[in-house]
């Protein structure tokens, strides 16, 4: 019976690393189907949608029976509950994923990005995807200090996106106002990705050692 009752713990776990690696591939091929006007590519990301939904539901619906028959304390407990919330992090990354292939769906044929903000919504993909790759490893090995890393690396997202609105504040601007929303929408949409990414990675840090991300961060440094 608690060999079976592991392997239930164990699927969540397989469960959450697939939907992890799918939503990390969503946002690339999101990304392409924008900067490359590719309409059949934008539709297939916004249909695969409904399949992150579906795993979201059945990892949901796993993880509430197995706390309703085996009443899990103690260190199972946080497993399941964690792994709850690592779900929801990973469904929301679907449906921001989806966001920008819709916006690439519709300014087809042409692309929603002017071609001087390519190569920074080209990198915002590009991280976006390596944040959930490093996210995946951590579901993973479960390593508390690649977790951490995260932490920094989204500093480099932060900084994308301050970029892309250096050039919607820029006098010079001249794409007009629909250009401009569309692009502030998209640079959002890559930094809440981004930020749930890391949220999975603090809420492993917190999975394995029962304390909270920021009592590892280091402190401030005094200013003078």
């Amino acid at each position: 019976m608690r060999d079976a009752y592991h392997e239930e713990l164990d699927a969540i776990g397989d469960n959450l690393v697939e939907m992890a690696r799918f939503v990390g591939s969503a946002i690339g091929r999101a990304t392409t189907a924008m900067l490359d006007a590719d309409l059949k590519l934008a539709e297939a990301v916004i249909a695969a949608d409904d399949k992150v939904d579906e795993m979201h539901r059945s990892l949901e619906n796993a993880a509430i029976a197995l706390l309703a028959r085996q009443q899990p304390v103690a260190t199972d407990l946080r497993i399941v509950v964690t792994s709850l919330r690592m779900s929801a992090d990973l469904e929301r990354c679907g449906d921001l994923a989806q966001h920008v292939a819709k916006v690439a769906r519709l300014r087809y044929p042409d692309s929603a990005v002017p071609r001087e903000l390519s190569a920074t919504i080209l990198e915002m993909g590009q991280l976006a995807q390596r944040l959930m790759a490093k996210a995946t490893e951590v579901l993973i090995t479960k390593d508390v200090d690649l977790a951490m890393q995260l932490e920094q690396d989204d500093d480099e997202m932060d900084s994308l996106h301050r970029t892309l609105f250096g050039h919607l504040l820029d006098d010079r601007w001249h794409h007009g106002i629909e250009t401009a929303v569309d692009v502030t929408l998209l640079g959002r949409y890559y930094e809440r990705f981004a930020d749930h990414a890391v949220s999975i990675a603090r809420r492993m840090v917190y999975l394995v050692t029962g304390e909270h991300a920021d009592e590892f961060l280091p402190e401030p440094e005094a200013t003078v």
